[in-house]
């Protein structure tokens, strides 16, 4: 039941006042941002010159990382301009504790090996980037460096198949899996956010119900986590590869794939019409594979090793 109230909540969010609108007067203005973030290319700009100042950009994101990530290798700018960062190999406590009143009874907490390390988009995929490898554009707002939307599991599943293909043989792009997906976006952190615990300090890292009036936001433009990770909370809902179900154990899984058969998939990280709730590193979304949503689209995942 808690359950149900929960995906009833976010339902009606996403349905009353949440549309995806144009972005507001001056939102395509320079952000001035932390000097520890980046601001991503204007939405103005011509999207091969985006593309292009991408390269300039990965230099800054190292500064972002970790020693640990540094000698991993990267970050790396891809053929369509995605910036994907190293994540560590590691061990992490996945869902969220009892004492975690926003807790749902899927949520149960238990440790997670991840035992090969990966790389993963510093944004969510961009409008732009979409475009680069499938052609047509689904998202009906403006701004080339926002996230996609109206994405489904079967068309990011498309994407990372032609990504891979165009970049040819030993590069393999994929959606992550839900453990790795929540495992970066922790960076480490034990708590609800990977910043802490702190909700008041929510909307120095993430676009969600309370100030995102209603749109989607270009990609970066807030604090990323400890890995150089942006927009891992809100902005946009992101699909990982899992089928969805319950935690079916609370025993040391070892890099986990979700449940064998089942017809819904996983979506993380919460939208610009959620709140505090459902932006939570633990907090767990699903829907059908063709489904598309208004405030849903993906972050890229990469397998480790790789050329560059």
């Amino acid at each position: 039941m808690q359950r149900l109230m929960g995906m009833l909540l976010l339902s009606a969010l996403v349905l009353v006042g949440c549309s995806e609108a144009d972005a507001p007067p001056g939102e395509s203005s320079p952000i001035t941002l932390p000097a520890a973030t980046i601001a991503p290319p204007t939405e103005a700009a011509d999207t091969d010159a985006a593309v292009a100042g991408l390269e300039k950009l990965g230099a800054k994101i190292k500064n972002l990382m970790t020693d640990e990530q540094v000698e991993l290798g990267g970050p790396i700018v891809n053929s369509v301009g995605i910036i994907l960062v190293s994540i560590p190999a590691g061990e992490f406590l996945m869902g969220s504790p009892e004492t975690d009143e926003w807790r749902f009874d899927d949520e149960t907490q238990h440790r997670v090996q991840i035992t090969k390390p990966f790389y993963l988009s510093a944004y969510e995929v961009t409008k732009a980037q979409y475009k680069k490898v499938m052609i047509d554009n689904p998202s009906i707002s403006k701004g080339d460096n926002k996230p996609v939307v109206n994405v489904s599991w079967n068309d990011a599943m498309k994407f990372c198949q032609k990504l891979s293909d165009k970049e040819g043989e030993g590069v393999e792009y994929r959606l992550p899996t839900e453990a790795e997906w929540e495992y970066a976006c922790r960076a480490g952190r034990t708590t609800a956010y990977s910043f802490g615990d702190d909700v008041s300090t929510l909307g120095d890292y993430a676009w969600h119900g309370r100030n995102s009036n209603g749109s989607t936001h270009p990609a970066g433009g807030l604090k990323p986590n400890a890995w150089g990770l942006f927009d891992m909370h809100g902005n946009v809902w992101e699909w990982c590869q899992d089928r969805y179900g319950k935690y079916e154990t609370e025993q040391v899984l070892v890099d986990p794939k979700g449940p064998a058969s089942g017809s819904l998939r996983v979506l993380r990280g919460g939208s610009f019409t959620d709140q505090a709730v459902g932006v939570r590193a633990a907090y767990r979304y699903y829907d059908g594979p063709p489904y598309r949503r208004r405030d849903g689209g993906f972050r890229l995942a990469r397998t480790y090793p790789l050329s560059p």
